[in-house]
């Protein structure tokens, strides 16, 4: 089990490369995380799970499926969060308070993960936040609870870049009882710039104070290939090369699937920008709106931002809109609300299109071919992307503006302006799709498989010998 003195020490790309590790060695590997809080969720059998299990599936050589989180909390606002049990949304979990929530899940969190443990080898479990979190101990279903359940064998990682790295570790496992300080196998420096020989004598007293040895530093490493975890996403702008094009991605509050940006970092050329201002956008070529798991609120705060104003003039002057999702439901002329779901709000009006919400949630799979388009989206014309599909709205034309745009792919999941340069789509993973990503960009990204490998690559050059084949002897 990976654990973490704070959110953020890297627990999930940590618990990614061990899923990679075990499984190059022949092992039937699974991933598990009890309860994850977050927006990036991905489609699988039998409903959604948090993108960070989806993906340490892939690197484990399993098939992704709703046991590895059987919990997703989606936060909707600062108060409250649609409840996934199982991968179904349930509306009377998301009803109740916090604290209220888990014994009526646990049985169903420890039946997931023993029947997990009896089917594979090895399961690699990630837990969240700090597992010494003494107000929620009581109510704990995802960290040491789960680490006592599983007799587990537990690391905990630390981000040393922020300071802090020992009294951290330290006071993490100084507040654990002392039958949860047993399960602890080992500390992780994770992040760490400079000389590595400076860090003496600070690990062997730590251990000394705690008997728990430091068993890995692990150097900083900015672009390991993975999306960031938690819905937190780096604000550095970069690029590979020149930049021949600026792509700002609209970062609101309740912004979601943030995670299929991760692309485009790789890409030559490409500057990736978060924007949360027009003066954000003033030098994009193109402006993504992304999902959102509040589409009304965020379309409030892109409204007292200043931003819907910059979006409406950069699709005045020709610039390249795209709206995904959440996004695409904003570019529209209204959202209508009639159960309660999101609210109800006028749209940018850049597309012909309203969205009425609806209670049952759209979440499934999808591959459609793009059919003509024009302007600046035309190379994409005719081609195939496969994607997903997690929304409650249901978007058609606007019967009296069907002049102003057009539907570019079968069963109303993209339009495209009459001008050609706004483009809305309900199908996340575009620039995940190489097909899409070659005709956009004429360049091609690194694979899931490649960026597995050199996960599991990091950590077998990184970790003292002997340690990740002791974890599971």
């Amino acid at each position: 089990m990976v654990l973490g003195t704070t959110s953020g020490a890297g627990k999930s790309w940590l618990a990614t490369a061990l899923c990679r590790w075990y499984a190059r060695r022949g092992l039937r590997v699974a991933p598990f995380k009890a309860q994850n809080m977050s927006n990036n969720a991905r489609v699988v059998d039998g409903g959604e799970i948090g993108s960070a299990q989806y993906f340490q599936a892939l690197a484990a050589n399993a098939a992704p499926e709703v046991r590895m989180n059987p919990l997703l909390l989606k936060p909707e606002r600062d108060t409250h969060s649609q409840v996934v049990l199982m991968g179904q949304v349930s509306e009377a979990l998301s009803a109740l308070p916090w604290r209220g929530r888990s014994e009526r899940v646990w049985p169903q969190i420890a039946q997931a993960l023993d029947e997990l443990r009896a089917g594979n080898d090895v399961v690699v479990i990630e837990g969240a936040g700090s597992p010494a979190e003494i107000n929620l101990m009581a109510s704990d279903i995802v960290n040491m609870r789960i680490a006592r359940h599983a007799q587990a064998r537990c690391l905990l990682a630390t981000d040393i870049d922020r300071g802090g790295a020992f009294a951290h570790l330290y006071g993490t496992w100084a507040l654990l009882p002392e039958a949860d300080r047993a399960l602890l196998r080992g500390f992780v420096l994770n992040k760490f710039r400079g000389d590595a020989s400076l860090l003496a004598p600070a690990p062997q007293q730590l251990q000394e104070l705690t008997g728990v040895p430091t068993v890995a530093t692990l150097p900083m490493w900015w672009q390991h290939g993975l999306p960031e975890e938690d819905g937190v996403f780096d604000d550095r702008s970069r690029s590979s090369g020149t930049v021949t094009r600026t792509v700002a991605v609209v970062a609101y509050p309740r912004i979601s699937n943030l995670d299929e940006f991760q692309a485009l970092k790789n890409v030559p050329g490409v500057r990736l920008v978060w924007a949360r201002t027009p003066a954000d956008v003033a030098a994009a070529d193109w402006i993504v709106l992304p999902g959102s798991k509040n589409t009304s609120g965020d379309l409030a705060w892109l409204r007292a931002q200043g931003l819907d104003r910059a979006v409406a003039a950069h699709a005045e002057r020709g610039g390249a809109v795209l709206g995904i999702c959440g996004g695409l439901q904003m570019l529209g002329e209204a959202l209508v609300d009639p159960h309660g779901i999101d609210g109800n709000a006028p749209g940018l009006g850049l597309l012909p299109l309203v969205t009425v919400f609806e209670r049952e949630k759209t979440v499934r799979h999808r591959t459609a071919a793009f059919g003509e388009l024009t302007g600046t989206w035309s190379a994409l014309s005719d081609v195939p992307v496969g994607g997903y599909e997690i929304h409650h709205g249901q978007t058609a034309e606007h019967p009296q503006l069907a002049h102003d745009g057009r539907a570019v792919m079968p069963e109303g999941l993209a339009w495209q302006n009459a001008r050609g340069n706004v483009l809305g789509i309900y199908l996340h993973g575009l620039f995940e799709d190489p097909g899409a990503l070659h005709a956009l960009f004429g360049a091609s990204a690194p694979t899931l498989e490649s960026t597995f490998d050199g996960l599991a690559d990091f950590i077998d050059t990184h970790f003292d010998t002997g340690v990740l084949a002791g974890l599971i002897a």
